[in-house]
């Protein structure tokens, strides 16, 4: 199957689109002014330590100084390594014996600055690859507890072979298998190695060569990692429509991605590259709820804290020769759509898909197999658990970032994120409750109620009757005032 990669950069976004057969697959942001620091690598001095606390204070060029805790000095890491292999408790060496003010120390942001905490460092430098994560200070060789227990020993010590074979210095560094290495070649295992071996020897001359408080390592960009994380074998073309971003993205690949440079290409047409099939559409129709198939049929997605629901309905589509048949035709198709839909939506966590009943088992089959076939089209990681009790297909996608619905939307300032508001009808008759309690407490001269203009059509209209009872029994007059900027839910009761 065919794939094309396209780029979309602006100094404020980076938009990246992954096509598979004509359609939007994937989409992948990241705007410049939300980028963290997780991650990244600095040269840091040390500001001050604190004994009572455990922990010391380190300038690494933000605004505040960044905190560094004793249990996160790559010598505690180390001797707690160390005394778990005999089973003993690992003693604790105090901060103060450790680091002293104004010493230089190789450290990495491990959580971003909040409100008025700085960042949180680590002494022990971890750099992720797209199917390892080397820690150039250890000789551990680990694979991720998300992979069977079964595999993992066969795994690492295939991992160990290859890290000593492409050890130039005898020292191999320590590696993590990641979970979507598990079925990763040699090649692409000893690629990542080689990848991440480099980044640590310019990570380690640039601490000689700088002064304290410099970046000196910064984890990729979304356009960098597009070269190490999203190209495969299936990618025909990379599509950029920044010449200078070409070319940045030309001089990494030759360095770091030489098998992937061929494909790089620069988008020179007049047309926005991502009209070219109609992204950006595709985009829209994913923020909804509804998501119509080419049979008539459409689905229902609902995301939730906890769970992912998607609900398959057959809608409009008569299609078929007899209603067993349209089940099962309208299934089919949507497992495909489903599966679609989790990789553009990047839907993680629990997933359910409520396929419409089927009676017959081989039809029950089929679609299963469909969406598993479909399914492993995905680079991430999804286990299917097949059907419940009750009919459900239950299924997992681990979580890598954010949604898409989370990362390009916020909650509703009108219905703050319920996804309905109350009626007209149903705002009035608060209103009226309302003016009845402010009645029993105040004693003003009138009362003015301030509304939409729909709720105050509905007093005008049909509850007039209702709101001249109202001011009779408590005596006071009551007037009307529409608010334009004002939403349906909102209302204001004045005393005057």
């Amino acid at each position: 199957m065919q794939q094309d990669i396209l780029i979309n950069w602006s100094p404020q976004e980076t938009r990246v689109a992954i096509v598979e057969t004509g359609a939007v697959q994937e989409l992948h942001v990241e705007r410049t002014l939300e980028r963290g620091l997780v991650g990244n690598v600095y040269l840091g001095k040390v500001a001050r330590v604190l004994p009572g606390m455990q922990s010391a204070f380190i300038d690494i060029g933000l605004e505040r100084a960044a905190f560094l805790h004793v249990a996160d000095l790559m010598s505690s890491v180390a001797a707690r390594h160390a005394d778990n292999d005999k089973g003993e408790p690992a003693p604790v060496v105090p901060i103060e014996k450790q680091v002293f003010e104004g010493q230089s120390l190789l450290v990495q942001v491990i959580k971003d600055p909040i409100g008025t905490k700085g960042a949180r460092l680590s002494s022990q430098i971890s750099i992720a690859g797209r199917l390892l994560v080397f820690l150039p200070q250890d000789q551990h060789i680990g694979v991720s507890q998300k992979i069977p227990f079964e595999q993992r020993e066969a795994l690492r010590k295939r991992l160990q072979g290859l890290a000593e074979a492409a050890a130039a210095d005898g020292k191999t560094g320590g590696f993590i298998l990641r979970t979507n290495g598990e079925d990763a070649s040699d090649a692409e295992l000893s690629e990542d190695i080689a990848y991440l071996r480099k980044t640590w020897a310019r990570i380690k001359e640039a601490s000689t060569r700088l002064p304290p408080k410099s970046l000196l390592h910064q984890d990729l960009s979304l356009l960098q990692r597009v070269l190490r994380d999203l190209v495969s074998e299936m990618t025909q073309t990379i599509r950029i429509d920044s010449s200078e971003q070409f070319q940045k993205l030309k001089t990494f690949g030759q360095e770091f991605m030489p098998s992937a440079v061929d494909k790089l290409q620069l988008y020179k047409g007049e047309r926005p590259i991502f009209d070219l099939f109609n992204i950006d559409e595709e985009v829209g129709k994913a923020l909804g709820r509804r998501v119509e198939l080419k049979s008539g049929g459409y689905l229902i997605v609902d995301q939730t804290e906890a769970l992912t629901t998607v609900d398959v309905n057959t809608g409009g589509f008569v299609g078929a020769r007899n209603f067993d048949e349209t089940i099962f035709k309208t299934n089919l198709e949507a497992a495909g759509a489903i599966a679609r839909q989790l990789r553009l939506r990047n839907l993680g966590g629990i997933v359910i898909a409520d396929f419409i009943d089927m009676t017959r088992e081989d039809h029950r089959e089929a679609v299963l197999a469909e969406f598993r076939k479909q399914l492993a089209r995905d680079r991430v990681k999804t286990m299917v658990s097949g059907y419940s009790a009750l009919g459900l297909v239950e299924m997992t996608r681990k979580r890598t970032r954010e949604s898409l619905a989370h990362m390009l939307c916020e909650p509703c300032p009108v219905c703050d994120g319920k996804g309905s508001v109350k009626t007209a009808r149903t705002v009035t008759y608060d209103i009226l409750r309302e003016i009845l309690r402010e009645a029993r407490q105040f004693n003003p001269r009138e009362f003015r109620v301030i509304a939409s203009p729909d709720v105050i059509d509905v007093l005008l209209d049909e509850e007039s009757q209702h709101l001249a009872g109202l001011s009779d029994f408590i005596g006071k007059p009551i007037s009307l005032q529409a608010e334009g900027s004002m939403s349906q839910e909102q209302y204001d009761i004045v005393l005057l």
